[in-house]
C-alpha cells in the first residue's frame, strides 16, 4: 500500500490539528473575538500557535511522503514520522500555553528543522542517486 507509513502520521497529525482549532474557538469564546485577534494577546497567541502548525507539518509530511514513495525504509519514515509528530506536540504545547515554555517550543521548533532537513537531504540524495 503506497504511503501507508506517511497516511498513520497524516491521520495523527490531522487529530492535533482538529484539536488545535477546537482549542482557538474555545479561545475565541472566552475571549468574546469572533474574527482576526482584536489586539488581544491570548488570541493572537492561539492564532499563532495553530498557524505555526499549519506553516510546517504540510512540508513535512510531503518531504516524509515523497521519502517513502522513494523507497525509503519503513523504520526510517516511522522514525521521521513519530518524530514530526512528537515535535508539533511539543512546540504547540509550549507555544499555546502563556507565558510560553521555551523547552518545549525551543525542543519542538528544533526537532521540527532536524526532520525537514534530514527529509529535504534524504529526497535530494535519492533523486541525484
Amino acid at each position: 500500500m503506497p504511503f501507508a507509513v506517511t497516511a498513520l502520521y497524516a491521520g495523527l497529525l490531522g487529530l492535533f490539528y482538529v484539536a488545535l482549532s477546537l482549542w482557538v474557538v474555545k479561545v475565541r469564546v472566552k475571549q468574546k473575538v469572533a474574527s482576526g485577534d482584536k489586539g488581544d494577546p491570548v488570541m493572537q497567541n492561539a492564532m499563532r500557535t495553530h498557524a505555526n502548525f499549519a506553516e510546517y507539518v504540510p512540508i513535512g509530511l510531503i518531504l516524509i511522503g515523497l521519502g517513502e514513495a522513494q523507497g525509503m525504509p519503513a523504520g526510517a519514515t516511522h522514525t521521521l514520522g513519530a518524530a514530526l509528530l512528537v515535535a508539533r506536540v511539543m512546540h504547540g504545547i509550549g507555544m499555546g500555553r502563556l507565558p510560553h515554555t521555551p523547552a518545549l517550543r525551543g525542543g519542538g521548533a528544533t526537532l521540527t528543522f532536524l526532520v525537514l532537513l534530514i527529509g529535504a537531504l534524504a529526497n535530494i540524495g535519492h533523486a541525484l542517486l
